[in-house]
């Protein structure tokens, strides 16, 4: 016989005080980097530097100033954009058909390919960035923005494939089996009716896919060799050079490099719960 779950009434004071206590110090230890990087962007260079700890040290917006108009910040900002877009439309559109074949047809090597997608994100990028540095030399596309777009889709294409594949999965397929009765073939069926029930594991994914384009260092720096196609990821390590590191600037460019992703969560978190859940329950 199962027990039931106790509800919040039925929790003891010291339970409460326990939980609560613990909730408060994972939450300080989550929010701390992120606050300090922003009292630190409001900060003079030479107060960063200091020695002494203040909170607020002749507080200014003159690091923002800087980073925006006597940089190359911009442009690299502008980069990251389009390749994290075009990383998240492709890989939206891979991952979702690959996924709805995987959930709803039968055919040789269905399982082999399934394997292959989990095996694939068991190599840290220092092993794949050889290879795929060699593919993209080969195929003259180092130093452009579409090396990093397929180098990331690499990446995300496999561990989206699995999560949509899941989230499919959760489709009742009587719903395509009604559609086919009606006249619609296999891909107006996914286009019609599934895609539209799997709004919540779309954000999922295009919310994964969007952040391993935009904060991703390794691929940028390997792959782009001229300043006009860095990335933010790679760009902002011309703020910390060996001897004479800019920490106002690369601070302040932190927080701004922030601001689009926290965006991208706000209007996908309604839909990142249910997808993430509905993702993990089958597989």
């Amino acid at each position: 016989m199962t027990r039931k779950p106790r509800g919040r009434d039925e929790r003891s004071p010291l339970s409460s005080l326990a939980l609560h206590a613990t909730l408060v110090v994972a939450t300080t230890i989550a929010l701390f980097p992120v606050v300090w990087v922003l009292l630190a962007s409001l900060k003079p260079q030479d107060a960063i530097q200091s020695t002494e700890i203040h909170l607020f040290d002749h507080p200014t917006l003159e690091n923002y100033r800087r980073v925006l108009f006597e940089t190359s910040f911009p442009h690299w900002f502008l980069n990251s954009v389009v390749v994290a877009i075009f990383t998240m439309v492709i890989g939206i559109s891979m991952s979702a058909t690959a996924g709805y074949a995987l959930s709803r047809f039968n055919f040789p090597g269905k399982r082999g390919v399934m394997w292959l997608f989990l095996i694939t994100q068991m190599f840290p990028v220092a092993i794949l960035i050889v290879p795929i540095y060699t593919i993209m030399a080969n195929l003259g596309l180092i130093d452009t923005k579409a090396s990093l777009v397929i180098a990331y889709c690499s990446v995300a294409v496999p561990f989206c494939t699995w999560m949509l594949r899941g989230y499919f999965d959760t489709i009742p397929p009587e719903l395509d089996d009604a559609a086919a009765l009606d006249g619609l073939g296999p891909f107006k069926t996914f286009w019609y009716v599934v895609l539209p029930l799997a709004r919540p594991g779309l954000a999922v994914t295009a919310f994964y896919t969007f952040l391993t384009a935009w904060g991703e260092v390794a691929y940028a720096i390997a792959f782009i060799l001229s300043d006009k196609n860095l990335t933010l990821g790679a760009g902002l390590q011309q703020f910390v050079p060996r001897f004479n590191p800019q920490w106002d600037l690369l601070t302040a460019g932190a927080v701004l490099i922030m601001l689009p992703a926290s965006l991208v969560f706000y209007f996908a978190q309604k839909h990142l719960v249910a997808g993430l859940t509905a993702g993990g329950t089958k597989g």
